[in-house]
């Protein structure tokens, strides 16, 4: 072992140490019942069978973005490691053999030799790629961004990740930007392929009738957004005939928002929750169930995206509306979705104050919409050689 590797592994088992209480405290919540102790004490959680390709990813959006790959590489025996749980959860819906990633200081004992390790986007572990390229495997970067927003902070950590990208063998990376903060950072073999966001199937999996009047979603709201949104809204809603259907992104927070929606409507709107009755007559709907999304934008006029109307966030996924012909209203903070927004038009990015006026405006716009560009024949060249 190196001796600045070295270093880091000690540096990474005082930290296990010290946070150990936390770990153990937080591991009771219904949230990390299963990935904390899989991840930080290796429970239920062996090292793979397969040797072939071991795709890592983070969350749901990524494993969701792996799914024209999965079918393009059948032939293969695939792995998959998540973060976290919905991570976890979409992963397995892929016939692959599913994993939390243990932390990094125990992967010199957990990982085995594959032919390939695929990281996506923004995942990048220096134990993760040194001992994957040690035991023999290809690091390969998949979807890889790096904002502009989050590039001088990657940039004062240069020390280490020119080390790091001395362990990757290939990057695809989204855009030309994002190729030259790379190599900025020590990276080599590179190649500009557009976001593999973009090829994936955006499906619903129920069909609802969509309600008679204009119908608004606040999608994957965080909190602090509901409140301008909903205020927005009932605004709004004097001099028009519509109904608002909330779907917040974290189900912990379903008892909050629903308590928040009765003290900020009237007593003329109505409220419902889905998990009570599943339907759309009442003047808002709190959707407290996950995976009901698609099947929403389906029937909505206008989508208003949350995680962007907060600084910690980033935005989320607007291709799944504009799929759908929803009018797509954002916040300034979706930096985390610069790529994916350059190709989808008809956007309105507001502060929270203007929610109310995009409203109004997008009655004069048309839905938006997304211009496919991926090389997806690339990247699963490579992984067929």
């Amino acid at each position: 072992m190196r001796p600045f590797t070295l270093l880091y592994f000690l540096l990474s088992a005082l930290l296990y140490l010290s946070a150990l209480p936390f770990l153990l405290l937080v591991s009771f919540k219904s949230k990390y019942r299963a990935s904390i102790p899989a991840r930080f004490f290796l429970w239920k959680n062996p090292p793979f069978q397969y040797d072939d390709i071991w795709f890592h990813v983070c969350s749901l959006g990524e494993a969701r973005a792996l799914a024209p790959l999965v079918e393009h590489l059948q032939k293969h025996e695939l792995s998959i490691s998540a973060i976290t749980h919905t991570g976890y959860a979409e992963a397995s819906k892929y016939d692959a053999e599913i994993r939390y990633l243990p932390y990094e200081l125990f992967l010199p004992f957990w990982i085995k030799k594959h032919e390939y390790l695929v990281v996506l986007e923004a995942e990048f572990w220096y134990l993760l790629f040194t001992v994957a390229r040690a035991r023999g495997a290809k690091v390969v970067l998949l979807n890889a961004r790096m904002t502009e927003r989050s590039f001088p902070k990657y940039m004062r950590l240069r020390w280490l990740y020119s080390r790091m990208f001395e362990s990757v063998d290939k990057v695809f990376c989204q855009s030309e930007a994002d190729k030259q903060r790379f190599e900025a950072l020590g990276a080599t073999n590179i190649e500009v392929v557009g976001n593999i966001k973009l090829a994936q199937k955006i499906v619903k999996n129920s069909s609802y009738e969509r309600p008679k009047v204009e119908t608004i979603v606040a999608a994957s709201t965080h909190a602090d957004e509901e409140e301008p949104i909903i205020e927005a809204f009932l605004e709004y809603r004097l001099r028009h005939h519509a109904k608002l259907i909330v779907v917040p992104r974290h189900p912990e927070r379903f008892d909050a928002v629903y308590k928040l929606l009765e003290t900020l409507k009237d007593d003329e709107v109505t409220l419902s929750r889905w998990s009570e009755r599943q339907d759309f007559e009442a003047d808002i709907v709190l959707v407290d169930a996950m995976g009901e999304l698609n099947n929403i934008y389906a029937i909505s006029d206008i989508a208003i995206i949350g995680g962007a109307f907060r600084e910690d966030v980033g935005g989320h996924n607007p291709l799944e509306p504009a799929h759908f012909g929803c009018k797509i209203i954002t916040g300034r903070y979706a930096f985390m979705q610069q790529e994916l927004f350059k190709y989808v038009h008809n956007v309105q990015e507001v502060e929270n104050e203007k929610i109310g006026e995009a409203l109004e405006k997008a009655a004069s716009m048309e839905g938006s919409y997304v211009d496919e560009k991926i090389d997806l024949e690339s990247i699963i060249r490579y992984l067929n050689q």
